[in-house]
């Protein structure tokens, strides 16, 4: 786990910072949810020397916030103050709010924070970065998050529409890789960039995406694996800040519109050793002995950790053929309708991009999930078989679920998942997704009026 903030950070940031009047501290739930409180500059000092206490509910809330009993973190601990504590290089301006204002983001700490330790994901992603630093293997990975930029006002029909560009027109048309479809988005990609450098993320590159506003950035990799989700996690929600500053809405949803492309979060994932040698690195496409274990242990492990790729109802509207989101336990060598892509390049830059994932997938159990898979294969140095040549679609044999609640019985039942996260997590994880599940399904809505209220 990485060391917690020092007092001399936030001290050197107030003095840097004088017209900051308000803190906002955020932890982040197992639904990639920030939930915390807003601090006066008076009262930021205190976290960093001892902490702020923190509810353990608040890591056992559905995505709706609502408390889940069975989390064990309700009412057998009673509700109690669990502290959690600053994150080195978290406390960062947020540019785009009217009140001068900072965040910082916090951790529970490791025995101080208990019981809400156990359910903390950061911690879960810490574990499995240790277990694999401790063979030899160093993690490196990027994410890559597609969003739709929308109104804040649906439509007539009261459907979310795109929102209207710099000349007042709503975007149509798909336009893959269209450059005036960014141009179109030019202020608030200039304050996306200019706050995302302000904060230390390294956003590169922008792309139209394949449906009318959505747009994808991609982040740069980094050596240090916990640090480049923590810079997602900041990412996604400058993102949303930044458009609301625009008067759009940022949507992360997985499959916002039936007609167009869901929105996916790539991640880009190879091991180095302890110099930062690339352990992928080869000549042959398909790269080292070590990048094929490392697939085969994702395949292998992929129906079971796919609630963490997957994590709500929606997510699984996105698996539609012929739409770039994968559909099977499949990989390939530079090619996209498979889950698991070995892109192309020179041989010092070989790595596997996962494609599975949501983009309303939290990225630390993400990341966790992807991670721990890699680390069964190397262990069982598990066959991946051959690379899927052509069109993934047509020969897939072995296809993902389409429904959520086949993934959560996959990660109730798995012999392997207890070992990979631990019992105690996956207790509070998977009492989460089963209230979620009974209140999701016990809703009745427009879709079941406009079916069977008169045809029934």
């Amino acid at each position: 786990m990485s060391v917690f903030a020092s007092l001399h950070e936030a001290q050197a940031f107030l003095e840097q910072n004088p017209d900051i009047e308000m803190f906002e501290l955020f932890i982040l739930d197992n639904n990639g949810v920030p939930r915390g409180k807003l601090l006066h500059r008076d009262e930021l000092l205190a976290v960093y020397e001892s902490g702020r206490p923190l509810p353990s509910t608040i890591l056992g809330l559905t995505i709706n916030g609502d408390d889940v009993e069975n989390s064990g973190l309700v009412w057998e601990v009673g509700d109690i103050d669990c502290r959690a504590y600053p994150i080195s290089g978290s406390l960062q301006r947020m540019p785009w709010r009217l009140i001068p204002t900072a965040a910082v983001q916090v951790s529970m700490h490791p025995t101080e924070g208990l019981p809400a330790t156990v359910a903390d994901p950061r911690h879960l992603l810490a574990k499995v970065i240790e277990a694999l630093k401790a063979d030899g293997y160093y993690p490196v990975m990027a994410a890559e998050l597609e969003f739709y930029l929308l109104d804040q006002k649906p439509d007539s029909n009261g459907r979310p529409q795109p929102a209207r560009d710099v000349d007042g027109n709503r975007p149509r048309s798909t336009q893959v890789y269209g450059l005036r479809e960014l141009e179109q988005i030019e202020p608030f990609l200039a304050d996306l960039y200019s706050a995302c450098k302000l904060q230390g993320i390294p956003a590169r590159t922008a792309i139209s995406e394949y449906a009318p506003g959505q747009v994808e950035i991609t982040l740069e990799h980094r050596t240090d694996a916990l640090q480049a989700m923590d810079e997602a996690v900041r990412y996604k929600r400058l993102v949303k800040g930044v458009a609301h500053k625009h008067g759009m809405t940022a949507c992360f949803m997985a499959k916002p519109f039936d007609d167009l492309a869901g929105t996916g979060m790539h991640m880009h994932v190879s091991l180095a050793d302890a110099q930062g040698n690339n352990l992928f690195a080869s000549e042959a496409a398909d790269g080292t002995p070590l990048l094929r274990q490392a697939v085969g242990g994702m395949l292998s492990t992929l129906l079971d950790s796919l609630l963490m790729f997957c994590p709500n109802a929606n997510s699984y509207r996105r698996f539609q053929t012929n739409s770039y989101a994968p559909l099977a336990v499949t990989w390939g060598v530079d090619n996209r309708t498979v889950s698991l892509r070995v892109p192309g390049g020179p041989a010092q830059s070989r790595h596997i991009e996962h494609r599975i994932c949501g983009a309303d997938a939290n990225p630390y159990l993400a990341a966790a999930a992807i991670l721990a898979g890699i680390h069964r294969g190397i262990r069982e140095q598990l066959d991946p078989g051959a690379p899927v040549e052509g069109n993934g679609y047509a020969q897939a044999t072995e296809l993902l679920p389409t429904d959520w609640l086949t993934t959560l019985r996959a990660l109730e039942t798995s012999r392997w998942a207890p070992d990979a996260f631990g019992r105690e997590f996956l207790g509070v994880y998977l009492a989460v997704k089963r209230a979620e599940y009974r209140q999701f399904m016990g809703e009745v809505g427009e879709q079941d009026w406009r079916w069977y209220l008169h045809q029934a």
